[in-house]
């Protein structure tokens, strides 16, 4: 009677047998493990991949005919592609012969092809060509958002913006090469551990410089357009709001993964800063086009005439117009021109004006 009440049936076990006869003792606390971790992984990939594909569609909808040949929407763009390819190998690993449960318990991957084999060494690959995309991305606005500072702080900026990419994308490429060899050989010859989490470490580093650089910049140039009383909620305040996101969400997420027992954690942080990187182009230029159409000037001016003897229309900037965000080689001499714009015999104000959106 004694063995029976102390009998928990939750923590029973079983055997399983491997070609060769070998018993293996399985706990039903092991497989119900296996089992959460299998669906709360593949619930994460899966969110990943719906938002990542809205948004790639939102991005193709939305970005003008002339805006998707900028070095900007192609980066953004190839971000979100590889994103979903990633997110979407991510899930047929979880759903295919290397997460069965015999495979899983025994170690024995004999009857898993070669393809899904090639599909994660795809993965590993795809991780690091998405940190290259992001880190592009974030290299271009930081060189926008910098184009008005004294040359040697934008030096500088490069410079220490450079080299922090490089050591996150060298430890990536470390992480893809190791993995790599371990899907394919199923030989684990040092623990990954420490390189993974030096990657994750790297990779918020590198996020969080890149962010908070722009964050910083934007909050002077928000100051400035406050002095100068412009209340206008214009693309640099929108970028601004994105940048605290891009800096604050992602951190979180990769702090978050040492405290929190949830599976891939990390892979969140790549997917986030792919996500809003489009979205706040975006809406820094749809508040473009929003302001341009609502200015006095804009609904007064009509059709000019060029040298060229061709009719032009748009804001005449000394003697250039402005029919769209401009360049970041562009923005050093030409700025918009609304109608609560400073005047020229200010040229100290007139940084606050500059487009900030990367082309």
């Amino acid at each position: 009677m004694a063995d029976k009440t102390s009998f928990d049936p939750f923590s029973q076990s079983f055997t399983l047998l491997t070609g060769d006869g070998t018993a293996i003792n399985v706990t039903i606390p092991e497989l119900d493990a296996f089992i959460l971790y299998s669906v709360q992984i593949s619930i994460n990939y899966a969110a990943q991949l719906g938002a990542s594909l809205a948004f790639l569609i939102v991005l193709l909808l939305l970005t003008k005919p002339d805006k998707r040949k900028s070095p900007i929407f192609i980066i953004n763009s190839a971000a979100l592609v590889l994103n979903v390819l990633r997110t979407l190998l991510q899930c047929l690993y979880f759903t295919g012969p290397f997460s069965e449960t015999y495979a899983y318990f025994s170690l024995d991957y004999s009857r898993v092809s070669r393809s899904d084999y090639a599909n994660q060494v795809a993965i590993t690959v795809l991780n690091w060509l998405l940190l290259v995309c992001i880190e592009a991305s974030l290299l271009l606005q930081v060189r926008v958002v910098c184009v008005t500072l004294l040359d040697i702080y934008k030096r500088f900026i490069y410079v220490f913006s450079t080299i922090i990419a490089g050591l996150a994308l060298a430890f990536r490429l470390a992480l893809c090469i190791e993995n790599s060899r371990y899907i394919l050989s199923l030989k684990l010859e040092f623990s990954l551990q420490w390189l993974a989490s030096a990657t994750n470490i790297t990779t918020s580093i590198s996020i969080c410089w890149f962010c908070l650089v722009f964050v910083i910049k934007l909050g002077f140039a928000l100051d400035q357009r406050k002095k100068l009383n412009m209340g206008s909620f214009g693309p640099m305040q929108i970028i601004f709001i994105m940048g605290c996101q891009t800096l604050i969400i992602p951190a979180i997420f990769s702090i978050i993964e040492y405290f929190v027992p949830l599976p891939s954690m990390d892979s969140n942080v790549l997917s986030l800063v792919t996500i809003f990187l489009p979205l706040s182009s975006l809406w820094a230029s749809s508040s473009v086009d929003y302001r341009r159409r609502d200015s006095p000037r804009s609904k007064t001016q009509g059709p000019l005439l060029g040298s060229d003897g061709t009719a032009r229309t748009g804001p005449l900037i000394g003697e250039k117009f402005l029919h769209g965000p401009l360049s970041p080689s562009a923005t050093a001499t030409t700025r918009p021109s609304h109608s609560n714009s400073p005047s020229p015999t200010k040229p100290h104000s007139q940084n606050a004006f500059v487009d900030l959106e990367a082309q």
